[in-house]
């Protein structure tokens, strides 16, 4: 009976991580450049994980700049606008814009919208953004200011 548990247990086991690439089950800390790259697939670090509040929120890669966003849906759907509430440390305003898995480029349907007041609390300056991205897959939001610039990727259904 011993020997048929292990070979369940271990079958089990690879059948958990068998279809995975190796560095999809690495769960550790992984280091990202400032410089985004358009890829088909998604890391997991892509999905939108739930913030102190209760709501996804995500922190961006920077480059002379933080960059959090927090998301009022728990997801990221094609064709589905979706408000972003950014928070984003450097001085000046802020434009963004964000790159797909085939490349194409858009804007926000809305925004930015500068906010002075906020229960939001992440270093730098808010503003509020509406986006719809327009097809499934990874899309990499660049934010840039006249003194730093950011970036976030997010994973679109």
């Amino acid at each position: 009976m011993r020997p048929l548990l292990t070979l369940l247990c271990c079958l089990l086991i690879a059948g958990c991580t068998a279809d995975r690439p190796r560095a999809e089950r690495f769960t550790g800390p992984q280091s990202q450049t400032p410089t985004p790259a358009v890829s088909a697939t998604c890391p997991a670090s892509a999905d939108l994980g739930l913030g102190a509040a209760g709501q996804p929120e995500r922190q961006g890669v920077g480059d002379g700049a933080t960059l959090w966003a927090l998301f009022f849906a728990p997801k990221a759907v094609a064709g589905q606008e979706i408000k972003i509430v950014w928070r984003m440390t450097g001085d000046g305003d802020v434009t963004m814009d964000a790159v797909g898995p085939d490349g194409e480029t858009t804007k926000p349907s809305w925004g930015p919208e500068p906010h002075s007041s906020s229960s939001y609390r992440r270093p730098g300056d808010e503003w509020g953004t509406g986006w719809v991205f327009p097809t499934k897959g990874c899309w990499t939001v660049n934010a840039v200011r006249t003194t730093g610039k950011a970036h976030l990727t997010i994973r679109v259904a």
